[in-house]
């Protein structure tokens, strides 16, 4: 299925002057701390942000990174590009100034829309980016950077929309795959629109009088969605939290707001069930699971305890958003669900072959909201996207009833709370460690059923295995790496099993060696 639209779109105009001319302007857009946005107040400031944008010499089909948290001007930034012509990239806005570095060089994006925390990271390798040639900073602006707030306040709020076709570039999404180096996926004005009318819409049911509120961050294609074009497409509202998640805080928001959706992961659903604290979740209608497998476990305590269904989504950046979703009223537990009207779906062998009900095979997706490639990344577009099909990388299982069921990675990559990891990054992380002298990472599951990193470590001769070695290694590996990727056991080993090319048998480790 697809979206009919006309042969001139510009994606800004559905998300954002729509609301207007539907009559909502006066209707809250966004709810911010204690900020009430109205449709009117977003739609001069985007207008206002596209405009700033252009007399800073910003062109069509140009690149704009975002490292923004959750917060109004991302909203305004992102559709103020769009609006443009110009492609925003939303970016993490809690990395280190290497991965910005890398980014805006692959990128080669000519401004940055930043937080004022992200700018001592961005300032160390301005000279670096060749491209880049403005910084601006929502927050207090230093040296070279310019105040994104005083920029807009010399902006004029009327702002005609650039001329795009549904084919056009809209925005981009990096997402880090087997290879280890981030990949930009293109998507196109059309991509937004078709994932919200053909899933949320008939799947979820949104409408004007939903909030909706997202743990997971919008500089994710699933927060991305969730947060922002998911209500504007509605006349919906939405909450933007610009905190890292917390359990107990991500509880208290919803207690104060009163959200009808609200999406979040397995790991945070798991945590909220540890909270003895009561906080009132009766305005949620809607709950949904994303980002890892949702244990059956998890999906029935949930039940027993809210009164309502975790619907568990699967979706990929690749694919803008979800493309297999339980329904609400007949979610399986343990499924994935079912393909949303959005895609098509089929589960091959590894010559292409489908393979028949109940056997496990290599999921493969098929939709018009699809990346069409990797900038600048020939021979993995080639891998993935193939033809009209997307290579989702997981293997699955089709039951007689239409619902899938996740069987694991086709790689050896692992999601763990939500994002993913590569144990070859955990591996060599430990290698640095002077007791080290080769470990193998692999994925398995605590407590709650959630996928967790576990390592296999192969000591140099000098030293033995200890409780507190096994501490440090898992303190070297935190400060090293995002505090997520450390590894929850380490298992210390006389040897790792190997191919006769050296390389570590990961899957002889998940299968007990």
């Amino acid at each position: 299925m697809r979206v009919e639209l006309p042969e001139i779109y510009n994606a800004a105009t559905t998300f954002v002057d729509e609301n207007i001319a539907q009559g909502r302007g006066g209707r809250i857009a966004i709810y911010y701390q204690d900020e009430k946005i109205s449709y009117k107040e977003v739609y001069e400031k985007v207008n206002r942000t596209g405009n700033a944008l252009k007399e800073l010499g910003v062109e069509i089909e140009h690149r704009v990174l975002l490292a923004l948290p959750d917060s109004p001007e991302f909203a305004y930034s992102f559709f103020g590009a769009i609006k443009i012509g110009a492609v925003p990239i939303p970016t993490n806005p809690w990395m280190a100034a290497r991965d910005y570095e890398y980014l805006i060089n692959d990128s080669r994006a000519r401004v940055v829309v930043i937080h004022e925390s992200v700018l001592p990271e961005a300032e160390k390798v301005w000279e670096n980016t060749p491209y880049l040639k403005q910084i601006i900073v929502v927050g207090r602006a230093n040296g070279k950077a310019l105040s994104y707030h005083s920029l807009i306040s010399r902006a004029s709020d009327k702002l005609e929309a650039e001329a795009t076709t549904p084919d056009d570039v809209c925005f981009w999404g990096y997402t880090s795959g087997s290879t280890g180096s981030p990949k930009g996926a293109i998507h196109l004005q059309h991509d937004m629109i078709t994932i919200s009318d053909l899933f949320v819409k008939p799947v979820l049911g949104m409408n004007e009088n939903d909030l909706c509120f997202s743990a997971s961050k919008v500089f994710f294609s699933y927060g991305l969605g969730n947060s922002l074009y998911f209500p504007f497409r509605f006349g919906a509202a939405t909450v933007l939290w610009p905190e890292k998640p917390d359990p107990e805080k991500i509880l208290q928001v919803i207690d104060r707001y009163k959200p009808t959706f609200f999406f979040s992961v397995p790991t945070l659903y798991a945590r909220f069930l540890r909270i003895e604290k009561k906080y009132d979740l009766s305005s949620l209608r809607i709950c949904l699971s994303s980002g890892e497998p949702l244990p059956p476990a998890l999906f029935h305590q949930w039940k027993d305890r809210f009164g309502m269904e975790l619907l568990d989504v699967v979706g990929s950046t690749e694919a803008t958003h979800d493309f297999l979703a339980n329904r609400p009223g007949r979610a399986k537990a343990g499924s994935s669900g079912e393909v949303t009207p959005a895609f098509e779906a089929k589960i091959v062998d590894d010559n292409g072959r489908e393979v028949p009900v109940g056997e496990v095979g290599n999921l493969m997706v098929k939709g018009d909201a699809n990346s069409p490639y990797y900038w600048n990344k020939h021979e993995q577009t080639k891998r993935m996207m193939q033809g009209e099909w997307l290579k989702t990388g997981d293997t699955y299982y089709r039951d007689a009833e239409g619902y899938y069921w996740y069987c694991g990675r086709s790689d050896d990559m692992m999601k763990v709370g939500g994002l993913w990891v590569s144990p070859i990054e955990i591996e060599n992380t430990l290698m640095e460690h002077p007791a080290v002298l080769e470990s193998g990472v692999i994925g398995d599951t605590d407590a709650d059923g959630l996928l967790k990193p576990k390592a296999y470590v192969l000591l140099k001769a000098e030293f033995r295995p200890s409780d507190e070695l096994r501490s440090e290694l898992q303190t070297h590996v935190k400060n090293k790496l995002a505090p997520y990727k450390y590894p929850r056991w380490v298992e210390f080993v006389d040897d790792l099993p190997k191919t006769v090319t050296g390389k570590i048998q990961r899957f002889r480790l998940r299968a007990g060696r």
